[in-house]
């Protein structure tokens, strides 16, 4: 039996993605503030044991293990020549963990720097280390692509170049990461939500969204609400979908604690689906669990 497309499957009722990958890796050993993405090749088998507990909770499809594999991002672990062999490692178990029933998409995450003016880095290098990194995802086996947190136009507009330089039809998600302010929605960069779907749109993306930021759950329904209401505006046909941190956290001796249980998150993200947003899953503070939760609430 063929598999549904993903851009057709998005569109049949409820969809949903994981959650987080970093507290996941913490949880089953690895040591903080190690290169995540190189797990991909140094003990796969971790890697592979988050996908199938998300897959076992409910997750239509996973994300690679890949926020962090372009050139840049891998350079402050010394890592930068193995950007394409690290993303193709990470959408190659995702494949396998997968298998023909569920999706893969391939993570794509911001370099953690500028381009020129404000920063050091020159556009034409920085959609070469995304398409770099896009190359292995789509070599190992990658449904899509999810480029996600980012904050600058810019740099988001270079990513999906990238993606589509490829020429390779699959569908591309775009995210922007957003905080509250006193009055609005911004990303670190000023980005407002009607600004950052507009340009998303505009970029020929397949579905628009949000995730991480710092917002409680209330304020990620509101955030929802906006987006939904800026999509619809430009009068395209295109996804909105919502990956939320598990609440505002709070910093307990030095870390991010979230204090939101699976059943509150389930309960919130059903009032994001409400909103109209139909592809959902969970960012910081997720885990398998909520999942879980969410796939027994909304299916």
């Amino acid at each position: 039996m063929t598999r549904t497309d993903l851009r057709t499957a998005i569109r049949n009722g409820v969809f949903l993605l994981d959650g987080a990958m970093g507290t996941q890796l913490i949880a089953r050993g690895i040591e903080p503030g190690v290169c995540n993405d190189a797990i991909n090749v140094e003990s796969p088998e971790i890697v592979a044991d988050i996908h199938h507990a998300y897959l076992q909770a409910g997750s239509d499809a996973i994300v690679t293990n890949t926020f962090g594999a372009n050139r840049y991002a891998l350079a402050r672990h010394g890592r930068s020549d193995e950007a394409y062999a690290i993303s193709r490692a990470g959408a190659e178990l995702a494949r396998k963990a997968a298998g023909e029933g569920r999706y893969v998409l391939g993570d794509i995450g911001p370099t953690g720097d500028f381009l020129e003016p404000l920063g050091g880095l020159k556009a034409d290098d920085v959609r070469e280390a995304f398409a770099e990194q896009a190359r292995g995802l789509l070599d190992g086996g990658a449904d899509g692509f999810i480029i996600e947190t980012m904050t600058a136009l810019d740099e988001l507009d270079v990513a999906v170049a990238a993606v589509k330089s490829l020429d390779s039809g699959l569908p591309v998600f775009a995210s922007m990461s957003f905080d509250k302010t006193a009055s609005d929605y911004r990303t670190m960069m000023g980005v407002d939500v009607s600004t950052a779907v507009t340009k998303m749109i505009a970029l020929g993306v397949d579905a628009v969204g949000f995730n991480c930021g710092t917002a409680t759950l209330d304020e990620y329904v509101v955030l929802a609400e906006r987006y939904v209401l800026a999509a619809r505006s430009t009068g395209a046909d295109v996804m909105v979908f919502a990956e939320p941190n598990a609440g505002k956290p709070e910093l307990v001796d030095g870390e991010a604690v979230y204090r939101v249980t699976p059943e509150e998150f389930a309960a919130a993200v059903k009032r994001i689906r409400a909103a109209g947003v139909h592809v959902l899953g969970g960012c910081c503070g997720t885990a398998p669990p909520f999942i879980a939760a969410l796939a027994k609430a909304l299916k």
